[in-house]
C-alpha cells in the first residue's frame, strides 16, 4: 500500500491526500512534521534529506517534492484524466503547478504564517500587506484566464487545479480583504463540491 508521510494540515501534504482521494488510491499515512517530529529523524532523512513533508513509498519507490508527486500519481493512476494525454493540455496544467511554486506560494507563505501561524505581538504586518496586495494580483491573473474555462487548463479537473485549489482554500479563508473576481469564485465554488477536496483540504487553518 502507498505510504504517505505528512501531517494532515500541511498544505503540501493536503495536494497529495487530494490527489489519492482523487483516484480512490487506499494509502497509509504517517503523521510527520512540526509537532510530530519524525521529519527529523536519521531515517527519515534517509527518504528525504531535506527533512520535510510529504514524502511517499510506493511499493519501494520513495519519492519527495508535492508537485511532483502529485504528477506522478496522476501519470500512473490517473492519465486520460487527472493528466492530460494531450501534450499541450498536459503542458498547460504543469504551468499552473509551476506557477504556484515560482510566483502563488511565494505571497501566501508569508501571509500565512504570519496571521495563522503567529502570535498577534509577533506578527509582521508590513509583510502581510504587501503579500495580499501581489495574492490580488496573482489572482487576478487566474481570475482572467477562468473566464473561458471551467478549470484551470481547460474545461475538465485536472492536476493543476490541486496545487491552486489548496491555496485557493487558504485564500478565502483567511481574515484578509479579497475583491470579488467572479470566475475566480465560480472556478473555486466547483472545487469545493469535490468530495476529495472537501474530506482532505477543507480543515481548519492551522
Amino acid at each position: 500500500m502507498l505510504k504517505i508521510w505528512g501531517r494532515k494540515n500541511s498544505i503540501n501534504v493536503q495536494k497529495v491526500l487530494w490527489v489519492c482521494g482523487e483516484l480512490a488510491l487506499p494509502f497509509d499515512r504517517i503523521d510527520a512534521g512540526m509537532a510530530f517530529g519524525v521529519n527529523n529523524t536519521p531515517e527519515y532523512k534517509a527518504m528525504n534529506p531535506n527533512g520535510l513533508v510529504p514524502v511517499i513509498n510506493d511499493a519501494g519507490f520513495i519519492l519527495w517534492e508535492s508537485h511532483v508527486i502529485v504528477r506522478y500519481l496522476a501519470r500512473k493512476h490517473g492519465l486520460g484524466t487527472l493528466c492530460p494525454v494531450d501534450p499541450r493540455a498536459a503542458a498547460d496544467a504543469d504551468r499552473w503547478m509551476d506557477w504556484v511554486s515560482t510566483t502563488v506560494w511565494v505571497n501566501l507563505r508569508p501571509v500565512f504564517w504570519n496571521l495563522v501561524r503567529t502570535a498577534p505581538e509577533q506578527r509582521d504586518m508590513a509583510v502581510v500587506t504587501s503579500g495580499i496586495k501581489l495574492l490580488k494580483e496573482n489572482f487576478g491573473i487566474l481570475d482572467k484566464v477562468l473566464a473561458d474555462r471551467a478549470y484551470v487548463a481547460g474545461d475538465a479537473f485536472t492536476m493543476g487545479d490541486i496545487p491552486l485549489g489548496v491555496c485557493a482554500f487558504r485564500w478565502y479563508n483567511m481574515d484578509i480583504d479579497r475583491p470579488a473576481y467572479k470566475h475566480l469564485d465560480a472556478w473555486y465554488a466547483r472545487l469545493c463540491e469535490r468530495p476529495a477536496f472537501k474530506q482532505y483540504c477543507m480543515t481548519a487553518l492551522t
